[in-house]
């Protein structure tokens, strides 16, 4: 059995979400939740012996089946969740029932605090449309248009689309604020605005906006959610790889020291098992950003992460222990979020489910010690002793 790295003396202190007793959530210092920072003096303590392993959209949908209930392709084949589950928010802003991939917001709230319950982390992207263009988040790289060059200028103060923007801030702070269990505990959640803004694909990327203008609109939405109330929420900053080992181009739209608590970057490897240079382009980029970001975490007193990866199709049969474990194993990283299981698009899956080529490697790589899931943490939200 795995070590449990998180087994407090206080854990009696975690209340059944069949409770109908309401606890104590009290504020910190900080002004957020007590448990909040809790979590990031957690995150901290994990780092130096293991790391979370995430997946979006577990509990919703996997490879062939949608909207069951307490079903996960990750637990159907090594009968545990993963300790850290991600969802986006996308669509949120527009007053739609479900996000741009089809998960309806009331279930995401109740497997946000089913995640909780169950002694897990939740981290929250946002691929938000283009208030400008109207259009969605995604742009061309190729074919930018000054529209879309003008999208994040016209959200600060004075742009066409401020007060709509505010609008939008205030929509997502009630998401954030309603994220709370039937005994009264506001749940930490990681979230992570603004991601892969070294490349030019998003609305907020490098070429549609300068280095102030995103570090302003990183501002404006901090300072709009805590006038707004929300106090349960860490912030995670996570470029593409395009910094390339360069700590001076990661920090270059550094949004501010106190004002992010998890860094990170988004990378992927080829789905061509065949391709062995992609392959090893692919473990040599991650090893070298692991390690930049890992200095830089020292640095800026933050925790260090891998915000997304993932092998699409999982071609490669020992991809696992071959190519991702061996370097995240060298790391002090808090965790690691492979992207989703796609139910209506075949091959776009990045977790093995029952029958899967790379079942045997996971279960391999899911009883390493290092590798977290649900059952190996306990106290997640208990105050560092």
């Amino acid at each position: 059995m795995k070590k449990i790295i998180l087994s407090l003396a206080m854990a009696a202190a975690i209340v059944s979400c069949n409770s109908s007793k309401t606890v104590d959530d009290p504020l910190a210092e900080s002004g957020r939740t007590q448990r909040t920072e809790n979590l990031l003096a957690n995150l901290r303590k994990i780092s130096a012996n293991g790391y979370l392993i995430g997946h979006q959209d577990d509990p919703v949908y996997g490879v062939g089946w949608v909207g069951d209930s307490c079903r996960s392709d990750v637990k159907s084949v090594c009968n545990d969740y993963p300790a850290l589950i991600g969802f986006d928010l996308g669509h949120l802003e527009l007053g739609d029932s479900v996000n741009l991939d089809g998960v309806p917001f009331n279930r995401m709230r109740e497997e946000i605090i089913r995640q909780y319950d169950r002694g897990g982390m939740v981290t929250l992207s946002w691929h938000l449309d283009n208030p400008l263009t109207r259009g969605s988040a995604w742009v061309k790289p190729d074919s930018l248009t000054d529209q879309e060059k003008q999208t994040v200028a016209s959200v600060l103060e004075g742009g066409e689309c401020h007060e709509k923007f505010l609008g939008w801030l205030d929509t997502l702070a009630s998401f954030l604020n309603s994220l709370e269990t039937p005994y009264g505990v506001k749940v930490p959640v990681l979230f992570r605005p603004w991601h892969e803004h070294t490349g030019s694909w998003f609305w907020w990327g490098q070429n549609l906006c300068t280095a102030d203008q995103y570090k302003a609109l990183w501002k404006l939405t901090e300072d709009r959610l805590k006038e707004k109330g929300v106090n349960n929420v860490l912030y995670a900053y996570s470029p593409g790889t395009e910094f390339a080992g360069d700590a001076d181009k990661y920090l270059e739209r550094w949004p501010g020291d106190g004002m992010v608590d998890v860094i990170g970057f988004d990378t992927y490897c080829t789905n061509n098992p065949e391709d062995t240079t992609a392959i090893n382009n692919y473990r040599n980029g991650l090893d070298l950003g692991l390690k930049t970001i890992c200095e830089i975490a020292k640095q800026h007193n933050v925790v260090p992460a891998l915000s997304e990866t993932g092998m699409e199709s999982l071609g490669m049969e020992n991809w696992w222990t071959e190519v991702l474990m061996p370097v995240l194993n060298k790391y002090p990283i808090a965790y690691v979020l492979l992207w989703r299981n796609a139910h209506d698009k075949p091959g776009h899956f990045y977790m093995p489910y029952p029958g899967q080529k790379t079942v045997s490697d996971f279960v391999k790589f899911y009883n390493d010690k290092r590798t977290l899931f649900v059952k190996d943490i306990n106290g997640l939200y208990l105050q560092v002793n």
